[in-house]
């Protein structure tokens, strides 16, 4: 990733997804996809509560809606919470380089096998995205299980 991009600027989008999504009764989880140079290729966030599709995650809602791209490699994917398995899948599927990851705290998913595979993993371990997560697995801990495979 180029050194002049700024994470925590990227980490915004997706921020701003997972607030639209919470505002939407859904899980809040957002995520964001980056050219090498940070600009925005898809923005997305988990639907699965919202649409009723298991498969609606944010990355996965970010990666269809930035279109299909000639190679992946240089891309960043930013998003609120570490990958679950299945978008760390998606990562390595597609070969995408860098991930942002808001928290790992709340849920660590996939970034060590990331990062074992060479994805450059950078957790920023915000705040605001503990916050805002913490305070609807509090509410609604049932769709938050359900989310997790738990």
């Amino acid at each position: 990733m180029d050194p002049a991009i700024d994470p925590q600027s990227l980490l915004t989008i997706a921020i701003e997804e997972a607030r639209t999504g919470l505002a939407e009764g859904g899980i809040p989880i957002g995520a964001a996809l980056f050219d090498r140079n940070g600009n925005l290729l898809g923005r997305g966030r988990n639907r699965r509560v919202q649409e009723n599709d298991p498969s609606v995650h944010g990355e996965t809602d970010a990666f269809r809606k930035a279109g299909r791209q000639r190679s992946y490699r240089d891309t960043i994917m930013v998003t609120t919470l570490a990958p679950c398995w299945y978008c760390s899948g998606l990562v390595r599927q597609f070969g995408i380089g860098t991930v942002i990851v808001g928290e790992s705290q709340t849920f660590h998913g996939g970034i060590d096998w990331l990062r074992e595979c060479g994805v450059d993993i950078i957790d920023l371990d915000s705040n605001e995205c503990k916050e805002i997560l913490a305070s609807y697995i509090n509410e609604h801990p049932e769709v938050w299980n359900e989310d997790i495979g738990e």
